[in-house]
Formats: structure tokens, C-alpha cells, sequence
């Protein structure tokens, strides 16, 4: 395994696993949301549920299992020791669930009073992971580019629920608030300097590492966060101008970023020593293509305005960025972390490591890439139907679908591990 991992500091695994496994449900319930509204929430990115589709799919599918990962990444990867990270997340996880429950339900039922009552849960829920997990960060001893770019990460995420409590609160209160201005910039920074941030500093390391290519250039991790960093900054500072140009101009830029990571990532599976494609690579591989699509498509708008006018372009993005970009590269990671969690704490129990299973037998590989390709599906249908609103209905099941696989298949890990264990255990005792 990667030398510099730090097993010892691992997290008892249900902490990490108990974000994994009820990411995907949020999922479940987008799809559900879409087939049950029809084509209208396609039509406009301000509509009510659109909103709560967004939300499904960014506060609980994404900052479930973003949170999940976290809590094994900085210990195993860059040795931050997460302080109490059991109690921290028996703790966290309920707030999270509850305020994206509430969030969504608000924004589904246009009532003011669940809008606002999500907000003191999210605030609670994501205020203390940040601040741990900024802790564990900033008292590792390690050094590079995933560890500075995964610090950016976790202070975007800040900023994003800050902005994102604000605009509740001012659509729950009618407080006299640039909204429209407000909301583009916590989408800049939610997308940008959260996800796509956290993304970046975790390929740095399991690319490489689980994916067998060659590391990422040391220029390249060097300049992408600090420069998407200073995009999202100069973007943020133009949208409260009266001239809104200058803000579709700085589109061009960070796009061409996502092109440069899109593109890095694919050059590195291209080249890689061994060609094989398993559910893992071939999830990154559409998200990468996702991106690409995306930041050409993020490109045309800024370069031509009048392409946006059309309120079905912002769907389209979303679609691209949220299930195409986001959904699929968290799958592909967690077809490979949850197994290496089971092969780490079983490995753990004492027993010989020739008596640890290996990893891919963890989940059935079949089962990962069946459930791969109901997911491109699924994407396609939901970028179809943007255009074609008859085929919401189809493209929300499939999508539905397609994450309660992820579900089982993941449940199915977790079967795997225990049954592993118990034979482990049983083992150990008869010697």
C-alpha cells in the first residue's frame, strides 16, 4: 500500500461508513422529487423544486459522503488526528440530515418556517466538522498540495453554508437582500471552493494510489487550488457590480481550469501502467468528460449572454455538474474506499494478513459496474430531458434507481466486512 499512510490513526470504521451509506438515499429521493414533478422543474433553475432537487443531491447526497471521506482521508492520508472523531460524528450526522430534510422540505412546500429551521441545524451540523477537521489540518505535521488544497476545501465549505444560511434565512424573513446576486456566488463557491476543491486534493493522492497512474504533476497541484481560489474570489467581488460583464467574463478562466483538471486526469488514465477499467476509473472518466462538457459549455454562455437567456441553460450546467461531475466521481471513490476500509480494519484484528480477503472481494465487481452503467444512463436521460421535458419522469426513476444500487452495493461492503470479521474472530479464538 501508499507508504505515507497512516493506519494507525484510523477512525473506527462506522464512523466513515455511516455518512457512505446514507449518501446514496438523498439520491434516491432526488430521482423520486424529478418523477413526481415532471417535466416542469426543468424548466428554471429558480423553481421550488428545483431548488430542493439541487439540495438533495449537494447537502445531503455530497456532503454526506464528502463528510464520510474526510473523516478517513485526513487521518489515513495526511495524518491529522480528528479529535474524538466517533462522538463528532454520532453528533454531526443527525444535524446534517436534518437540516437537508428541512431545507428541501422548504424549499419543496415554499414554507418559511422549515427554511428557517434548517438553517440553526446545518450551521450546528457543519460548524463543528469544519472547525474539528481545520483543526486536524492545520496540527498535522504533513506538507504538500493535498494537504493546502483539502485546507481550502473545508474553508469553502464554510463560506458556502454561510452564504446558503443567509439566503434561507432572507427567503424565509423577506430581508432586502441582493438574492439573485447572493445565490450565484454561494453556487460559485459550493461547487468551486468546495467540492471541486475537495476533489482536486483527494485525486492527488487516490488517483495515483488506487488508479495506478502517475502522480499529478507537482506545477499543476501546486497552482490549481491557489488559482481557482483567486477566480472564485475576484468572481464573488464582480456579481455585486451594476455591470455584470466583467463577472461572465471571469467564467472563461475558471472554466478553462475545470478544462485543465479534466484533462490532467484523463491524460493520467490514458498513460497509466495498467489498463484496467473498472467501475472506479470508469466513473471518473465520465465525470472528467461531465466537466469538459461543462466548462465548454460554461465557456459559450460567458462568451455569448444571450445562449443563457434560455433559463434551460443553468439546468443543463447543473445536470452536467451535479450528477454528471459530482455523483459519479463520489461513486467511483467509494467503490474503492469502503473496500479498502474492510481490508484496513479487518487487517487490523490480528489475524494473518493472509486470512484478510482481498479487496475485490469486498463488492461483487459485476454488481459496481452494472450499477455504472445505469448511472451514465441515467445522466443522459437527465441531460435529455432538460430538452425534451416528456422524459423527466423516465430519467428521475433511472436516476432513482440507479442510487439505490449504489446503496445496495455498498450495504453489500459492509455485509462483506462483517461476515470477514466474524470469521476472523472466530479464527483467532481457536488458536
Amino acid at each position: 500500500m501508499h507508504p505515507s499512510l497512516s493506519f494507525e490513526q484510523a477512525p473506527p470504521i462506522s464512523v466513515p461508513y455511516r455518512f457512505f451509506l446514507v449518501a446514496p438515499w438523498f439520491g434516491v429521493l432526488a430521482g423520486l422529487l424529478l418523477a413526481w414533478s415532471g417535466g416542469d422543474v426543468l424548466a428554471s433553475r429558480w423553481s421550488p423544486d428545483t431548488l430542493a432537487l439541487v439540495h438533495l443531491i449537494a447537502v445531503g447526497f455530497m456532503l454526506q459522503a464528502m463528510s464520510g471521506a474526510m473523516f478517513q482521508f485526513i487521518p489515513v492520508a495526511v495524518g491529522g488526528n480528528v479529535w474524538r472523531s466517533l462522538w463528532v460524528a454520532n453528533a454531526i450526522q443527525p444535524l446534517l440530515i436534518l437540516g437537508a430534510l428541512l431545507l428541501v422540505a422548504g424549499f419543496h412546500f415554499s414554507a418559511p418556517v422549515l427554511l428557517s429551521a434548517a438553517v440553526p441545524a446545518l450551521l450546528a451540523g457543519v460548524g463543528i466538522f469544519v472547525g474539528v477537521v481545520l483543526l486536524a489540518l492545520w496540527r498535522t505535521p504533513a506538507t504538500g498540495m493535498t494537504l493546502w488544497t483539502m485546507r481550502i476545501a473545508v474553508a469553502g465549505l464554510a463560506v458556502t453554508v454561510l452564504l446558503g444560511a443567509l439566503l434561507a434565512e432572507a427567503l424565509a424573513r423577506g430581508l432586502d437582500l441582493p438574492i439573485i446576486e447572493l445565490t450565484n456566488v454561494h453556487l460559485a463557491w459550493g461547487l468551486g471552493g468546495w467540492a471541486l476543491m475537495l476533489v482536486a486534493a483527494v485525486s492527488y493522492f487516490v488517483v495515483p494510489m488506487f488508479q495506478l497512474t502517475n502522480p499529478y504533476p507537482l506545477w499543476f497541484a501546486r497552482w490549481f487550488g491557489p488559482l481557482l481560489l483567486v477566480m472564485l474570489l475576484l468572481w464573488s467581488g464582480l456579481w455585486f457590480r451594476d455591470d455584470l460583464r466583467p463577472a461572465q467574463a471571469f467564467g472563461v478562466p475558471v472554466s478553462l481550469l475545470c478544462v485543465a483538471f479534466a484533462s490532467m486526469t484523463l491524460r493520467l488514465q490514458y498513460t497509466r501502467r495498467r489498463k484496467i477499467n473498472d467501475a472506479t476509473s470508469l466513473n471518473f472518466r465520465v465525470a472528467m468528460i461531465a466537466l469538459l462538457v461543462f466548462a465548454i459549455s460554461g465557456t459559450a454562455m460567458a462568451i455569448d449572454p444571450t445562449i443563457s437567456d434560455d433559463p434551460r441553460a443553468a439546468v443543463w450546467l447543473g445536470m452536467l455538474v451535479f450528477p454528471g461531475v459530482f455523483v459519479s466521481t463520489i461513486s467511483g471513490m467509494m467503490y474503492k474506499i469502503i473496500p479498502f476500509l474492510n481490508w484496513l480494519h479487518l487487517q487490523r484484528l490480528g489475524a494473518p494478513i493472509s486470512a484478510v480477503p482481498n479487496m475485490k472481494k469486498m463488492i461483487p465487481g459485476d454488481s459496481m459496474t452494472a450499477q455504472f452503467r445505469l448511472h451514465v444512463l441515467a445522466v443522459l436521460l437527465l441531460l435529455a430531458a432538460v430538452w425534451l421535458p416528456s422524459l423527466a419522469e423516465v430519467a428521475g426513476l433511472v436516476f432513482s434507481a440507479s442510487c439505490a444500487w449504489l446503496a445496495w452495493n455498498l450495504t453489500l461492503a459492509m455485509r462483506s466486512y462483517r461476515r470477514f470479521r466474524d470469521q476472523i474472530r472466530a479464527s483467532v479464538l481457536r488458536c
